[in-house]
């Protein structure tokens, strides 16, 4: 990895290229991000850079936390996120890094939680299909069906069944930039990302470009 950032969704618009040609985008307030902590190679066993993000007060920070921004001497962050960089030398404690450090045309990955929706039924879960909607199928239409009570008398591993659906940290990978607004940290990013609008996100640059 060669540079990354943590950034907030805003929502998804559609923008034009200059052949006219319609592109939807999701819109990402990235960073400003502090840098809180490096660590190298020959400290840590490996570098990587910490990157705080978004003011926080501090009385919604442990001790722990306080005492981490304030060993680095920045600014109280919400949200702390490691990046295990290549080559992190040009990066100090102390240093910011906003949205133009992407450019438009760049390959990136962007990871985030997806929309928790709670307790689920297979055919929701897992796009099961339903029984006819006649009377000689009623009354139960959506329920997963026999699980085998007889032989094997057991549910086996990994059966698809209704559960926790969403909630979970899913990364959307090779994912264009199609456009950088510096002065207001913004990228814009062909397709849909993962989340809620407001959701964090973190962004690097893509591992198949």
């Amino acid at each position: 990895m060669k540079k990354g950032i943590i950034g907030k969704k805003i929502g998804m618009t559609q923008i034009f290229d200059e052949k006219g040609n319609v592109i939807p985008v999701t819109v990402i307030e990235a960073g400003p991000c502090v840098v809180a902590q490096k660590k190298t190679a020959e400290k840590d066993g490996y570098d990587a850079v910490q990157l705080g993000f978004q003011d926080a007060k501090e009385k919604h920070l442990t001790k722990a936390e306080k005492g981490h921004y304030e060993k680095a001497g920045v600014a109280l962050k919400r949200h702390l996120k490691e990046f295990r960089l290549d080559d992190c030398s040009a990066i100090n404690v102390g240093d910011v890094i906003t949205a133009d450090t992407f450019a438009a045309g760049d390959k990136v990955d962007v990871t985030g939680m997806t929309k928790g929706r709670g307790f689920t039924g297979c055919v929701k879960r897992w796009n099961h299909r339903i029984l006819r909607m006649t009377h000689g199928t009623g009354p139960i239409h959506r329920q997963p069906g026999s699980m085998g009570v007889i032989d094997p008398a057991r549910i086996f591993k990994n059966k698809k069944m209704p559960g926790q659906y969403g909630n979970e940290q899913v990364t959307v990978q090779n994912l264009k930039v199609v456009k950088i607004d510096a002065e207001k940290n913004l990228i814009a990013v062909k397709g849909a990302v993962p989340g809620a609008k407001d959701g964090i996100l973190f962004i690097r640059d893509s591992v198949k470009a």
